[in-house]
């Protein structure tokens, strides 16, 4: 329990499969709720938006990632350029999302299990799920990541089983008619945004395995770059196809993908109940990613200083063992309760895109004041970056205009002040 170092195992598309895994739930559930809000036009416009950042993002993110190449990911980078406190406050923004989110990915995997199986308790899987690969991360990063790639293969199997049997029956109409296709203008689009991020909502939390990667040079781009250009082929058909079956009317279902195609097989066909059972694997791919993400922030935000020491040491296998019990226990606790989840995910997003933004200052930052940084990747200078950076600052403004408003953001702060006085 002595180690203070990872261990270098991972290869591009273990770095693939993680970030990949951490966002792929998003595909099968969350996102469909931007329909009520901005109508399948409105949903489009900003999935657009918000894929136009993320491919900038990320490739501003890799050159990040590579010239410092740290567990801490974001916090890292932003100490680097602001100092400590901004370390700080944006390795807490970055919690705050890899923390939170797992409770409603696990609760979703509960509600999930219940449909297909009416006789099991949504809670007791909820439980067990969660505590399962809590535990299966105790195996170290290698074995880890091995689960990660697996489910994430699958989970892309039931996209591409939705896709094959959802495109042909695709009706334009349902696309682009009816009064409901725009709702609210661009206050609509805008309010969406929240919802659209889902689709991508955690893709850097591959850059907290950095110090795993046994190349990061040359395997971090590599990997991110796979990453965004494998979501953004999944969005683009996801909308697409859930929306042209009819998914983009009535109340959205927490299940869009076998609810769309139910319109055209029914619900009890064998295509149907597939693509149900393998959206598990998407649930749960994003469930081990993301708690791969907060036990090594975790781990870099203790190692710096920022919380109880204790929380950085590591097993003989590699693993932050406290970094991933204590806040899995926290994860627990908040997965007991639909509705507090539910609230916890809008933290999870709002932590997000704070993060997103404060990781681009600090780009800008190391750019000007350390010219001669070691950059192995460089991203196209700054038009990039500065396109991340405003489109992040208007999802910020979107989260907080449209989701946090009518959310109790008092935790939030207490995990602020708590965590600071550490130093």
């Amino acid at each position: 329990m002595g180690s203070e170092t990872l261990h270098k195992t991972l290869r591009p598309v273990h770095l693939w499969a993680i970030a990949v895994g951490m966002v792929i739930s998003g595909q099968y559930f969350g996102w469909n709720y931007g329909f009520p809000q901005g109508g399948v036009m409105g949903m489009t416009a900003a999935s657009l938006l918000v894929t136009v950042f993320f491919a900038c993002f990320i490739f501003s993110y890799a050159e990040l990632s590579t010239s410092i190449p740290k567990a801490g990911g974001p916090s890292a980078y932003a100490a680097r350029a602001m100092g400590p406190f901004a370390g700080f406050m944006t390795g807490i923004a970055c919690l705050l999302e890899f923390v939170f989110a797992p409770p409603a990915i696990a609760v979703s995997t509960g509600a999930y299990v219940h449909f297909l199986i009416p006789a099991a308790d949504p809670v007791y899987v909820t439980t067990g799920v969660f505590l399962f690969f809590i535990l299966i991360n105790l195996i170290g990063m290698k074995g880890a990541a091995l689960i990660e790639l697996i489910a994430t293969v699958i989970a892309l199997a039931g996209l591409a089983l939705f896709y094959a049997a959802g495109l042909p029956h695709v009706d334009t109409r349902s696309l682009w008619g009816g009064g409901d296709a725009f709702i609210g203008g661009i206050g609509g689009m805008l309010a969406a945004v929240p919802y659209a991020i889902w689709f991508f909502l955690a893709i850097e939390g591959g850059a907290m395995a950095a110090e795993e990667v046994r190349d990061p040079k040359r395997d971090i781009p590599r990997g991110f770059i796979w990453g965004i250009v494998t979501l953004g082929i999944a969005t683009v058909l996801t909308l697409f196809v859930t929306a042209g079956l009819g998914g983009g009317s009535g109340t959205p279902a927490d299940y869009p993908l076998p609810q769309a195609l139910s319109t055209v097989y029914g619900e009890g066909s064998w295509i149907t109940v597939a693509v149900a059972v393998i959206g598990l694997f998407g649930l749960i791919a994003s469930l081990h990613g993301i708690i791969i993400g907060y036990s090594r922030q975790t781990y870099a935000l203790a190692r710096e200083g920022y919380l109880p020491a204790f929380l950085s040491r590591l097993n003989g296998r590699g693993v932050p063992v406290w970094g991933l019990l204590l806040p899995g226990a926290i994860g627990v606790v908040c997965a007991g309760s639909a509705a507090f989840a539910n609230a916890l995910i809008l933290l999870s997003v709002f932590g997000a895109v704070l993060m997103y933004c404060l990781s681009m200052v600090s780009l800008f930052l190391l750019r000007r004041r350390e010219p001669g940084l070691e950059r192995p990747f460089r991203v196209a200078y700054p038009v990039v970056p500065a396109v991340a950076l405003a489109l992040g600052l208007l999802f910020l403004y979107c989260v907080v205009r449209y989701s946090l408003l009518t959310t109790d953001l008092r935790s939030s702060a207490g995990t602020f002040r708590c965590g600071w006085s550490w130093r």
